[in-house]
Formats: C-alpha cells, sequence, structure tokens
C-alpha cells in the first residue's frame, strides 16, 4: 500500500521549524494529515478541540516542554499514542517519557527514515507490531549489557533517582537519604498516577548483590504499569497494594533475579486524603501530627513464593515517613495542597 497512513491524523509538536517540516512532509508521503504546534501549550490548546491519532513530540522546547506536555496529556487520562523524537542525552528524562507511558523515543538527527517509519506504524498499529510486556520492557533494550556491566547499572540507577523536592498529584513531597553512602542502598521513586493520585515505593538494594540494582531498574520501569492495571476500574475503591507486590514477586523470579528485596510500597489519593502503606522486608514509621503509628517489616521479596506483607491505611493530609533496613534509612515527607 502507498499511502498506508491514508485517514490518520498527526500532530507534530516540535519548536525546530526545519526538522518540523521534514516529519510533516515525510508524513504526508505516507498519507497522514498533520496538524502543527511549536510548544506543549499550543499542543494543549490545539487538543481542546480535536483529537488525533498520535502525536510527535519534542522534549526541549520554550514555554511547555515536551516532558511536561506528556505529564500533562497522562495524568488527564489521554492515551493517545506519543513518539518522542529529541537530541536530548539525558537518561534520566527518556525514563521518565517511557514510564509516562509514551510508546517509542528517537534519538536527533534521525539518518534513518525507515526506523522512524517503523515508530509510527508501531503506536498506529500497536497489535501488529507488539505486546504490552515488549512496550514495557523497551527501556531495557540493552538490558543484558546492564546484567554484565554492574556499575553501568548502578550508575544509571543514580540518574535516574527523583528530585528531592518536587509537586506532583497536588501534593507537595520531599524526602531525606539520612546516610552518606555513595552506593546505592534504598533506591527511592515518585510518580503521578492521576491529577489527584501518586504512588512511590522504597528498595533495598544491599540484600541481593549486583541483583539488587537490576531489580531496582526492573521495578522502575514496570511499576507505573503494574499500579495502574490495580487502579483501573476501581472507581471510589482504593487498589490492593498486597495484589501489586505478588506481581513484583513474581516478575523478580521470571527474571531470574536471585536474592531478597526488601521494598515498602506506597499510595496516596489527595482528594480523599488516603494514605495506604504495605512492606514486605523494610520497617517504618509513619508520624501524622503527634500521632505514630509503626509498621513491621514482613518478609522481604524474593526469600518465599509467596508474599506475607504488612499493610496500614490512614486518613491525612500531611505525614511523614521514616523508612529504614540494611541498606540506610530515608524520611518521606508530604503534604497536600
Amino acid at each position: 500500500m502507498e499511502k498506508p497512513l491514508i485517514g490518520k491524523q498527526i500532530l507534530i509538536v516540535e519548536d525546530e521549524a526545519v526538522f518540523r517540516s521534514l516529519l510533516e512532509n515525510f508524513l504526508h508521503s505516507l498519507g497522514a494529515t498533520t496538524d502543527l504546534a511549536s510548544d506543549g501549550l499550543e499542543a494543549i490548546s490545539w487538543l481542546l478541540h480535536s483529537t488525533p491519532d498520535m502525536i510527535i513530540c519534542d522534549l526541549e522546547m520554550p514555554r511547555m516542554n515536551g516532558i511536561k506536555l506528556v505529564e500533562h496529556l497522562r495524568t488527564q487520562g489521554n492515551q493517545v499514542p506519543i513518539l518522542v523524537v529529541s537530541a536530548t542525552e539525558n537518561m534520566a528524562d527518556i525514563a521518565h517519557v517511557l514510564r509516562l507511558g509514551v510508546q517509542d523515543v528517537l534519538l536527533k538527527p534521525v539518518k534513518d527514515l525507515e526506523r522512524l517509519r517503523e515508530a509510527v506504524y508501531e503506536c498506529l498499529y500497536p497489535s501488529l507490531f507488539t505486546s504490552k510486556v515488549d512496550a514495557d520492557e523497551r527501556l531495557f533494550q540493552d538490558w543484558d549489557a546492564l546484567v554484565r556491566d554492574p556499575s553501568a547499572a548502578a550508575k544509571l540507577l543514580k540518574q535516574l533517582q527523583p528530585p528531592v523536592q518536587q509537586v506532583i498529584a497536588h501534593c507537595r513531597i520531599n524526602y531525606r537519604q539520612l546516610t552518606m553512602a555513595e552506593q546505592s542502598g534504598l533506591v527511592l521513586d515518585i510518580a503521578a498516577l492521576s491529577d489527584n493520585e501518586l504512588a512511590f515505593y522504597c528498595l533495598d538494594v544491599t540484600r541481593a548483590g549486583d541483583n539488587g540494582v537490576l531489580a531496582a531498574l526492573l521495578l522502575r520501569a514496570l511499576f507505573n504499569g503494574l499500579l495502574q492495571e490495580q487502579i483501573s476500574g476501581q472507581g471510589q475503591h482504593l487498589p490492593e497494594l498486597n495484589r501489586l507486590l505478588k506481581q513484583v514477586n513474581l516478575l523478580l523470579r521470571q527474571a531470574n533475579l536471585k536474592g531478597q528485596f526488601p521494598l515498602l510500597v506506597g499510595y496516596y489519593h489527595q482528594s480523599f486524603k488516603n494514605l495506604i502503606l504495605v512492606s514486605a522486608g523494610l520497617n517504618a514509621t509513619l508520624n501524622i501530627n503527634t500521632h505514630q503509628i509503626q509498621l513491621n517489616n514482613g518478609v522481604p521479596l524474593g526469600t518465599l513464593g509467596s508474599t506475607h506483607l504488612n499493610q496500614i491505611s490512614q486518613r491525612c493530609d500531611s505525614w511523614q515517613c521514616q523508612v529504614w533496613g540494611a541498606g540506610g534509612r530515608l524520611r518521606l515527607m508530604l503534604t497536600a495542597e
């Protein structure tokens, strides 16, 4: 078929005029209809009155960059396929947008138009090219290289640590590592699930040798997707985090990662003011005003085929949680705005 994209509407969000024109001409040659935006704000304005079949988006743009655009769309529940084409060399940015659910990332300059064509086809016709598992694992196409080079895996994990202060899901959240060790100990990740929901986890990577860092990278790539599955269709109900940890335990076994993986997972709904904490191997103390609650550690993941967890659930609009294990201590603080 000479024009395989006839009937498809694609929004190009790109501030560089020459590359924007190149993309437009290339997509027209395949039969697609295109619309143009020079930054994220223009794209949002355009999306108010039209629904494209996919978006091709740069990351580095004025006013609103591509990361903010993707965050906005995904937290609003917009699951339009997104292909990121960017010159960035920041692996943390690439990992972040992949975790938010973009379909693929290509790096500029795009010298291979066949690769670009394949990426566009995969966004528009995913069932013909890839399964959900393949998409979730795209971040680690070089997984074997990371397994062979533990120092590279540790360096990548360090690059992916969240900022110590941020505002997500209408909550101000910050954390402090309470140990000075240079090596990876307690690894934290925080992410918005919607405009009112966020989730986080803390993993002790010291109990499984090099497999601890690999487990942290695997969990970072898959955590959002697993939790989104838990909350989809829940309505007013809170997610069942015990089921999530059972899935993680199974994934670690399927990835042949042996060892003990102490893990704490948290979920907070800003509108309901509900906090859930579940632990499999890490101790935690939760402080709400003058009230203190102890969460016992349970059994680390990877120890047994089944999971043995401890869970607490509280209503609060601000809280502090101190987490500790063999890898050190960490204090996480949240205030709903």
